[in-house]
């Protein structure tokens, strides 16, 4: 009996459709994470990337919990004395709420040389419109339903 070793040629990519209206931040981010990395799969494997696209829509409707809209802060330095730079979770919500969840989502995800790919397979957008409609599996059932009465 040999052990099955998942090779790079084995991955079948897939993509998923995360709805984010109503739905806390973290749960939407740790579902994410968990496509991305591949865990989903019987053939996951930490050192090799078996993740899948992953969109996120309605990225401003998500929700937190608890005080975090004004207490949770998020920082940035520009390397020069002084250079801190600190934004609540609430303006940034109102900015630009991709980053939160594209945040929320990278710290979930290991340090290592497979992050960067993973986090390119995670496209965020703020309303249901998205421009990957066609990569995005249809259900057999939905595809063709002339074909199903006949």
């Amino acid at each position: 009996m040999k052990t099955y070793s998942t090779k790079a040629a084995d991955v079948k990519r897939e993509w998923h459709v995360i709805d984010a209206a109503g739905q806390v931040l973290g749960n939407v981010s740790t579902q994410a994470a968990k496509l991305l990395m591949g865990k989903h799969k019987a053939m996951f494997s930490r050192h090799l990337d078996t993740g899948d696209y992953v969109v996120v829509i309605n990225a401003e409707k998500v929700k937190v919990t608890g005080n975090k809209l004004t207490q949770k802060m998020y920082y940035r330095h520009s390397n020069y004395p002084g250079g801190l730079k600190a934004t609540s979770l609430q303006k940034l919500l109102a900015e630009d709420p991709e980053k939160v969840i594209e945040h929320a989502v990278r710290g979930m995800l290991p340090r290592n040389r497979l992050e960067a790919p993973m986090m390119k397979r995670l496209r965020v957008f703020r309303g249901e419109a998205h421009p990957h409609m066609g990569q995005i599996p249809v259900a057999p059932a939905e595809a063709k339903p002339e074909e199903a009465k006949g």
